[in-house]
Order: structure tokens, then C-alpha cells, then sequence
């Protein structure tokens, strides 16, 4: 039940009475630019997602590692 081929030609003629021919271009071109830059922020997130993992892991192993040296479990450091 997703929106057909008439339904989108109904708004299409709606839009194109609301806004004009030259201002319904402008909208297009705008909402197009905000789309690339919500793909390319999406994927800019994702590589930096991938990456933090890592970073989280080296340091929770630092913290084993500290922790080994003092004869402490982790578990015991991180309670106040």
C-alpha cells in the first residue's frame, strides 16, 4: 500500500500549484544537497564507529594490564 503512480502525480500538480515552477526547482536542487550530505555524514559515522571499538579496547586492556600489576581484578578498580 505504498504510494502510486497517481498519488505522487496528484502531489506533484498540488506542489507545483503551491510553490511555482522556478521555486519547485530550487526546493528540489536544496532537498537533493541535503540528502548527499546526510549520506556522506551517515557514512562518516560509520567509519568512525569501526574505529572507536578499538580504541575501547586498547584501553580496557591497559586497565587489565594496571590492574594485573597491582594483584587486583578490573572489577575491584572500577567500584568507588
Amino acid at each position: 500500500m505504498g504510494i502510486g503512480f497517481r498519488e505522487l502525480l496528484v502531489i506533484l500538480v498540488i506542489a507545483l500549484l503551491i510553490f511555482g515552477g522556478k521555486k519547485l526547482r530550487t526546493i528540489g536542487s536544496d532537498l537533493g544537497a541535503a540528502v548527499r550530505d546526510f549520506k556522506k555524514a551517515m557514512d562518516t559515522g560509520e567509519s568512525e564507529a569501526e574505529q572507536k571499538p578499538l580504541k575501547q579496547l586498547g584501553a580496557q586492556d591497559a586497565d587489565f594490564h594496571a590492574a594485573d600489576k597491582q594483584g587486583t581484578k578490573p572489577e575491584q578498580n572500577t567500584k568507588s
